[in-house]
């Protein structure tokens, strides 16, 4: 609090609070709640990040694995809910998203990994991987894009993670590797999978400038600018009308 007392701006203090952090998850709530309720479905969420993840990702999620809902609503995800979604799905680095994406709901298998686990036996194997790729894959052919065949994605997977035993991953693997993340964007989330195929430089022209952002920050930082642009062309946009208006009744 003193740190932050300290700061003339106030944004600049990310660790505790940020106005564009608060504006970005609030607008992208917003948008996936169409009918303004404060709650979301399945649906709602399968728009998320341009309909970026799988049906079968979120279909884990709305079974509560990674976390129970504190909405109370069957079916439904609150905005607290999705508050914890977001930071996890656009940081797959940190902690939350490690606890949210890996660990089992349980702590009796504190070893699982939540949304992908299948079996709960705290490994992630060939099978469970495949059976997310799967969907994936179809995307992949539906966009007319050359598909990358499952045994391509693992060979690629495991010279990534590269896990004590190739048969299988387990946590402390991807706890070990600064390319867990990029794992299960290649599981279910078709647009970062393509982005991390392409390697876009002005990502990485980015990550380069400032190391001590993390993967949050910039998303939010991208996101902020973005939603201010779409706002203030919305106001212009109003504003321009009005002037015309004007100018047309003034002569009569």
């Amino acid at each position: 609090m003193l740190h932050a007392d300290e700061e003339e701006d106030i944004n600049k203090v990310l660790r505790y609070f940020s106005y564009e952090h608060f504006y970005v998850i609030y607008c992208k709530f917003w948008e996936l709640d169409t009918d303004h309720d404060f709650l979301i479905d399945k649906e709602n969420l399968i728009r998320y990040g341009n309909h970026a993840l799988t049906y079968r990702i979120v279909d884990r999620i709305f079974s509560q694995v990674p976390r129970k809902f504190t909405s109370k609503v069957e079916g439904k995800m609150g905005y607290e809910d999705f508050v914890y979604f977001i930071l996890a799905e656009e940081d797959k680095s940190s902690e939350p998203s490690l606890e949210y994406w890996y660990f089992c709901a349980l702590s009796l298998y504190s070893q699982g990994f939540k949304c992908i686990d299948l079996d709960g036996n705290g490994i992630l194997t060939r099978n469970e991987m495949q059976f997310f790729y799967e969907e994936q894959l179809h995307r992949m052919e539906c966009m007319a894009q050359e598909p990358v065949l499952f045994e391509d994605i693992l060979c690629q997977i495991i010279d990534m993670i590269k896990p004590e035993a190739e048969s299988y991953i387990t946590l402390r693997d991807l706890k070990g590797s600064k390319l867990s993340g990029s794992v299960f964007n290649i599981l279910f989330n078709l647009n970062k999978f393509m982005a991390f195929e392409t390697r876009d430089p002005f990502l990485i022209r980015q990550e380069r400038e400032n190391p001590t952002l993390t993967e949050w920050d910039r998303f939010a930082h991208r996101e902020y600018i973005r939603l201010s642009m779409e706002d203030d062309v919305e106001d212009a946009s109003n504003g321009s009308a009005e002037v015309w208006d004007e100018s047309l009744e003034a002569p009569f």
